[in-house]
């Protein structure tokens, strides 16, 4: 199965594209085009997160769940919104925080392409949804093939950062070598949760911390 996907993680992922479920990823997403229904991200998007950061440049994964369902928003980058379109309230949650944590100015764009290309992974569990349909693709085998891809982070890479937010990001704990990588804990950025402990929690001080700590650069949080 000829997956366009960034070369080095192409290598690291070569396996999973051979395997039943993701014939079935690929079958789903057709049928469902076929049918006229509409997805997000664009088809070119899907794998944006690895175009954007090799598997050789990562520094810190950031998890989230589920692609945002509305026209415009999506664009292969968790919590990541496109240019000209509104930051969604989580998104606001975060660079309020940002602000908080290091002073850095709140930024007009959604765009977190720039944290990309600095190493950040910004990785959804699922990578596409129907629109106006939350979680509509959450069970049809993206969560073998992103689990995968922490497994073969925390693997083969060491001192990586995971920002783990909300019980679901934090479940996946358990795919992570807690002995070679930093894990930064929190409530979910949403407005439903911010307040239980997302707002306050440093992460992104921290992370650089770290990363001076280790030898390496920090990453530039304003946008």
């Amino acid at each position: 199965m000829n997956v366009k996907i960034e070369a080095s993680w192409r290598e690291v992922l070569q396996d999973e594209f051979k395997k039943p479920y993701f014939k079935g990823i690929t079958e789903h997403l057709k049928t469902e085009k076929e049918q006229g229904k509409t997805i997000y991200p664009p088809g070119s998007l899907i794998f944006n997160a690895f175009e954007q950061t090799p598997f050789d440049k990562v520094k810190v994964v950031l998890l989230g769940q589920d692609p945002y369902h509305g026209p415009g928003q999506a664009m292969g980058l968790s919590f990541s919104v496109q240019n000209g379109v509104p930051a969604p309230p989580s998104l606001v949650n975060i660079f309020k925080e940002i602000h908080d944590d290091t002073g850095a100015p709140i930024p007009r764009s959604g765009n977190l392409t720039k944290w990309a290309q600095q190493g950040v992974l910004l990785l959804n569990a699922s990578l596409t949804v129907r629109a106006r349909e939350p979680m509509s693709h959450s069970k049809i085998g993206w969560h073998h093939f992103t689990d995968t891809v922490i497994q073969k982070v925390s693997e083969l890479k060491e001192g990586v950062v995971f920002l783990l937010w909300g019980k679901f990001a934090q479940e996946k704990t358990a795919l992570i070598n807690t002995k070679k990588h930093y894990i930064l804990k929190a409530a979910h950025p949403s407005p439903l949760a911010a307040h239980n402990g997302f707002f306050g929690c440093q992460h992104f001080s921290k992370t650089n911390e770290y990363f001076v700590k280790h030898g390496k650069d920090p990453i530039d949080w304003a946008i």
